[in-house]
Formats: structure tokens, sequence, C-alpha cells
């Protein structure tokens, strides 16, 4: 496990702080100091991975051009906050109870354990940096089950211990066929291949503009972020959810930001997404050992 350095985050959040997310508090009682089971996690809890988008002079491709879309309507509810991800604390640990953690939750919900452990850190890292958020990892859960089947869209065996699928995702050109959204090329190929329609990437399906203005890596080993790295995946998606402040246990927070998380490329419009992902985050919710 690494040090934890100081933690910067924007809009004045404070350092680091460990609350459990209040609707699952009485929930998670799991058991320290078990022995992982064989996931190679590449873990550093406490890295530095800040708030803010890449840093100011960095070169930005131009965001994907579309047909607008209205924003995502507000619902009067927002899907349950399921068994929360272990406290997040710098020892080994961590790394052991979030091994347990992953897999009863793939045991009651059906997630891949590998692919929960990567939704389960990136709610670790976003209850300490932006603790206003309140992030749950059933969010994150659904986006990645609705875009890529945690990451089954790769074909089998699905995602390995190294965090990647079996072969890249990579999704359909954005070329307004087919009922598809048009987006022109915004990364000159370089995220998704293709020179010329922008194409969504990755366990979480991010559009190339989005990946690079939040992307972030999850794991302190020098290399750059990865979209199709499914810890990578979660963490960068976390980051986007959280953005500008917004509270996901509101529901204008919640909708808001789910609703734009594909935008503009989104079949039926923000609302009919944001619709989706809670349904599959409530069910979550409802599967989660308690």
């Amino acid at each position: 496990m690494s040090e934890r350095p100081s933690s910067s985050t924007p809009g004045g959040d404070g350092g680091p702080s460990w609350p459990l997310p209040g609707p699952a508090l009485s929930r998670i009682a799991l058991t320290l100091g078990l022995v992982a089971t064989g996931l190679l996690l590449v873990f550093t809890v406490g890295m530095d991975r800040g708030e803010q988008p890449n840093a100011e002079g960095a070169t930005r491709s131009p965001q994907p051009q579309s047909q607008p879309q209205s924003r995502p309507r507000a619902q009067p509810t927002v899907p349950a906050a399921a068994t929360a991800a272990p406290v997040d604390r710098p020892a080994q640990s961590d790394e052991d109870e979030l091994d347990k953690w992953s897999r009863q939750v793939g045991r009651a919900t059906g997630i891949p354990a590998r692919a929960a452990a990567a939704y389960g850190r990136a709610e670790m890292w976003m209850r300490g940096e932006r603790p206003g958020c309140h992030l749950s990892w059933n969010t994150l859960a659904a986006i990645g089950q609705v875009e890529s089947q945690h990451g089954a869209a790769g074909g089998e065996p699905g995602i390995g211990p190294d965090g990647m699928p079996a072969a890249p995702i990579t999704g359909p050109s954005l070329d307004g066929s087919q009922g598809r959204a048009q987006i022109r090329d915004t990364d000159r190929g370089e995220i998704d291949g293709d020179a010329t329609w922008d194409r969504a990437v990755g366990p979480m399906r991010f559009l190339p503009a989005h990946w690079q203005r939040w992307e972030k890596r999850a794991t302190g080993d020098g290399r750059g972020p990865n979209p199709q790295d499914i810890d990578d995946a979660a963490l960068t998606a976390a980051r986007y959810l959280c953005a500008d402040g917004r509270d996901l246990a509101t529901a204008g927070g919640w909708w808001k930001a789910v609703g734009g998380f594909r935008e503009p490329a989104t079949r039926g419009g923000p609302d009919e997404y944001a619709r989706r992902i809670a349904d599959k985050a409530g069910g979550y919710a409802d599967r989660a050992p308690g």
C-alpha cells in the first residue's frame, strides 16, 4: 500500500472524511483481516486523485457535436444506496476487506466480483475526496451493466484479474445511422480508433471527449488512464458523476448526473437513460447483502 499524500479537492470540501453513507450505515458488517482469495487487485488507497479536470494548458479535444437534448427531469426519488463499500484506510486490511466485500456482493447480485471491486473502490475514494457527493457503488454498477454487462461485452471470460476485458470494448461509429447520434471525431482516433466519427469505449462506454476531461488512473503504476481498464473507468465515471458539487442523494443531483453521463449519445434521451440506470441501481440495492 502506498503512503497517503494530502488530498486536494475543489469547492472547499476540506480533507478526507470516512463516514459510511447514511442509508447503508446499519447494513455493513464485514470482518477485517481475511486473506484475499486471488483477485489480483492493484490497490492504491489514498492517492491524490484530485477532482479537477485535466490540468490547465493541456490539449483539449473539441466537445462532441450532436442534436441538443433536453436535460433529464428530476424524479421525486433516487435509487436507494446499497450496502457500503469498506471504509478506506491506508492498510493491507483494506484490500482484504474489499476482496471479501466484492465476493459477497457478487454472490448476492450476480455482478462479477472483479467488477464489484472496481465499483466499490471508486465509492471508497469518492467518499473521502467528495463526501458531499454521496455516491453509492450501485449507481456505477448499474451503468456498467447497461453499457457492457460489466465488461462481458468484450467476450468471455469477461473482466480479468488485471481489470481488462477479454477484448477491447468499442461501440459502433456514431455516424447518425440506424438511429444513432451523429458525433464527429473529437480525439483523432487516439482513444476509439476512429478518426472520422466518435465511438463509445470501455466497460463504462465513455465518449472520447468525456474521457479526456475526467480520466484518472486508479493505480499508482505510472501508466496513463485506460478507458478499457474497469478500475480506471469506474473511477473516471465517479469523478464525472460527482462533478460540479452534485449531491447524488438528492433527486436533482442524481438525475442530472446520470442522465447526462452518455449525452449526447444516449438513445431515447437522458430521461430514458436515467430511468434504466435507476431501475438497475435499485435492484442491486435490494439484493445487496445487509
